[in-house]
């Protein structure tokens, strides 16, 4: 059978290898037998020649048979979580584009061909599906909020970013699936992909979609509050991880200010006295300037380790093909 192109061959026979790509929809899913009928469905008219995943991740109603049902491949995982579940699928399944989308029906299938597309025709590594809807519904009280500002952090932190970073519909190359290290257990892996993508410089896209409103009967299982946290720790345990100097040189700063603001009224008094009268809060000073010295020198170092930790996730990134060998 002939082999199809790498990411290091030419443009020319990547184009015309797009044709023939393998594509596999990943659904992840937990109580979701109302709605995993109609994506599977909606999934297989839009992407005829794709094969649809369903990775049942412990649900107690009747998703897995509807889902069999309705023409799906159906798989499971154990661990609870869709970080967990994700990480099953990426690991699992070969192909040569992967669509990941949740199983609530509230994601337009029609919008799939175009990502696809996209994906291929312009050798992307992720087309995020930025939601649009005019439904109330479709967003519960507080969740447009928290995606904006979580969306605003990620920009901060991390330069030029999307303007969805939570949506749940995505399409990703086979270099990305990859290389992905995949840690994050829960509803926070989708920010986990946003920073994966912007810290190797991947080619990405994103593209409107319409998001409407979870079918009567089904009920999400995201925590606006519990769930918000758990992201908003991830993103600044990530921004430990990828810009330490940054990170430590602001708690260094932070300190060495607290230090002066001590030390300053000290050291004035002994200027014009020779004496010392507040022994304590000198101690204090100095230690808290030695702690600002000792992160400075943290940050200095780790930074170090992680250029070179970035370069080998690059190496290893590019060494991928873009398209699955066989």
């Amino acid at each position: 059978m002939k082999q199809l192109p790498s990411a290091l061959q030419n443009t020319e026979n990547c184009e015309a290898s797009v044709r023939g790509a393998r594509i596999a929809v990943l659904i992840p899913c937990f109580n979701e037998e109302i709605a995993i009928g109609r994506v599977v469905e909606e999934m297989l008219r839009s992407l005829p020649d794709a094969t649809v995943y369903v990775y049942d991740n412990n649900s107690r109603d009747q998703t897995v048979s509807v889902a069999s049902a309705a023409g799906a491949v159906v798989r499971h995982e154990k661990k609870q979580g869709k970080g967990n579940v994700v990480r099953r699928m990426f690991s699992d399944i070969e192909a040569d584009a992967y669509v990941l989308v949740d199983g609530d029906a509230t994601y337009d299938a029609a919008s799939v061909r175009m990502m696809v597309d996209q994906l291929l025709d312009e050798q992307l590594d992720m087309v995020v599906g930025r939601r649009t809807s005019t439904v109330e519904d479709a967003y519960r009280a507080g969740h447009r909020f928290g995606n904006v500002m979580l969306t605003s952090f990620v920009a901060w932190l991390f330069g030029k970013s999307f303007t969805d970073i939570l949506s749940g519909y995505r399409v990703f190359s086979r270099r990305f699936v990859k290389s992905f290290p995949a840690l994050a257990k829960g509803f926070e892996t989708e920010t986990e992909l946003t920073v994966h993508a912007l810290e190797l410089g991947m080619p990405i896209a994103e593209v409107d979609t319409p998001y409407g409103a979870r079918p009567d009967g089904s009920t999400s299982k995201l925590s606006t509050y519990k769930d918000g946290i758990r992201i908003l720790r991830l993103i600044l345990a990530l921004y430990k991880h990828e810009r330490p100097l940054l990170f430590f040189g602001t708690a260094a700063s932070v300190l060495a200010l607290a230090s002066i603001f001590l030390g300053v009224p000290i050291f004035l008094e002994y200027a014009q006295t020779g004496l010392v009268p507040r022994f304590p809060t000198a101690i204090l000073a100095t230690g808290v300037m030695l702690l600002a010295s000792l992160s400075l020198t943290a940050g200095i170092i780790l930074e170090t380790v992680t250029r070179g930790r970035q370069e080998m996730k690059r190496l290893a990134y590019l060494q991928i093909p873009l398209f699955e060998e066989r």
